[in-house]
């Protein structure tokens, strides 16, 4: 039994630290308490943070105690993980206005009555200075400098802020507090995921087994979801723009994000991999699993109309939906049509891109291009069309 939960609790995760410890748990017959945590930073949540919710929906429907930390104190500090510079801290506004919207949308996923929605400003926000200080003694900077981003700025004279070490210590101090038998984050939390661990012992608490899970790729597979870079599908998307945006992923990746987002089984999905193998068209799964994740947030009825309406924009114009994805990086400014076309292949010349978009021969999906100035930026692919016979996809990034 303990075996069968151990196989479902492992699909999808990229790390079980430790197992063992997790094994003992589930053996024992108690519900544990399960944390995620996120830092408000921004007001909608997009499917890269549904990987971690659909984990502690898992934990909650085998019968354990999921908690929703928002991290509305550590959201004012900044997650410095993976960043080269110090992040500008969110004001006390910011957090709670990006916070409101959260449990709103988290409950499109996780059960409202098993839920414990917790804020770290509870108890942050009572702790003294002299408490802090207590906490900070309890690393070093040497440790510290472990980290690989921490290291690589320190290494190459770039500035890291004192408050930026005391972010791994509050989260791990949230474990603390919540006394965590499981926390859940991305591979890219491990290090603060373990801080939880060493500081549940010094307070005498079993530590927390440790769940990561991998980054889901944004729409443009290359860069980690997010909304900031253009590539993300956000849970509170309108049906038509999320299945638009699901449909626009590379066949490649689509196998990824069904084994991260969807409910179907692991063999019905290598059972799948297997048919467009031998031949069978990805496009049909795609719809499938587009109309799956569409449900789960709208339902059956607005996933029905939106494959409807995607069917009708696309395959009636017959506009392929299975070319490759041109991953191309963009400035702030944007990308001149233009340019664009041409770099593409899609034109010989920019005099022939801007000819073509005067002569009408240009569209965008399916909508024709009337401004020779358009500038493109980041977003979600989209087919371009030169002419009856040129067609495109291309994914802009920010760089």
């Amino acid at each position: 039994m303990v075996e069968d939960l151990i196989a479902l609790i492992r699909r999808g995760a990229d790390e079980i630290l430790r197992e063992q410890e997790l094994i003992e748990r589930l053996g024992a017959g108690r519900s544990l308490r399960i944390k995620a945590g996120f830092d408000p930073t921004a007001p909608d949540l997009h499917l890269g943070h549904t990987v971690l919710l659909n984990k502690l929906k898992q934990f909650q429907d085998l019968g354990h105690e999921a908690i929703f930390l928002i991290g509305d104190f550590t959201g004012m500090i900044g997650d410095p993980t993976g960043k080269s510079a110090t992040r500008r801290p969110l004001s006390r506004d910011e957090v709670i206005e990006n916070a409101k919207t959260y449990e709103e949308q988290i409950f499109k996923i996780l059960s409202p009555e098993r839920t414990l929605v917790m804020f770290n400003s509870s108890w942050m926000n009572a702790m003294s200075a002299a408490d802090l200080i207590g906490l900070s003694a309890k690393q070093t900077v040497a440790r510290m400098l472990e980290r690989e981003d921490f290291n690589n700025r320190y290494k190459t004279g770039q500035s890291i802020a004192i408050h930026e070490f005391l972010y791994p210590l509050i989260q791990g101090y949230d474990s603390v507090a919540l006394k965590a038998d499981v926390e859940l984050g991305g591979t890219d939390q491990k290090f603060n995921l373990l801080m939880g661990r060493h500081l549940q012992e010094i307070h005498g608490q079993p530590p927390q087994v440790v769940i990561t899970m991998p980054i889901l790729e944004g729409l443009d597979g290359v860069q980690k979801m997010s909304k900031s870079l253009g590539n993300y599908v956000g849970i509170a998307d309108v049906p038509d723009e999320m299945f638009g945006k699901l449909m626009s992923i590379s066949d490649e990746l689509m196998w990824r994000y069904m084994e991260l987002l969807s409910d179907r089984s692991l063999a019905e999905i290598r059972g799948w991999q297997q048919a467009c193998g031998e031949g069978e068209n990805p496009k049909n799964y795609k719809v499938q699993f587009a109309h799956e994740v569409v449900s789960r947030f709208h339902g059956y009825a607005a996933a029905a109309k939106a494959t409807e309406a995607f069917e009708r924009r696309f395959a009636q114009k017959q506009i392929p939906t299975d070319i490759p994805v041109h991953v191309v990086g963009v400035a702030e400014e944007g990308y001149p049509i233009a340019n664009l076309l041409k770099d593409l292949g899609l034109t010989s010349s920019t005099s022939e891109s801007l000819r073509m978009i005067e002569q009408g021969g240009v569209r965008i999906n399916g909508e024709k291009v009337m401004d020779q100035r358009l500038r493109m930026h980041a977003g979600p692919a989209c087919v371009i069309q030169v002419g009856k016979r040129k067609i495109g996809r291309v994914q802009l990034t920010r760089v």
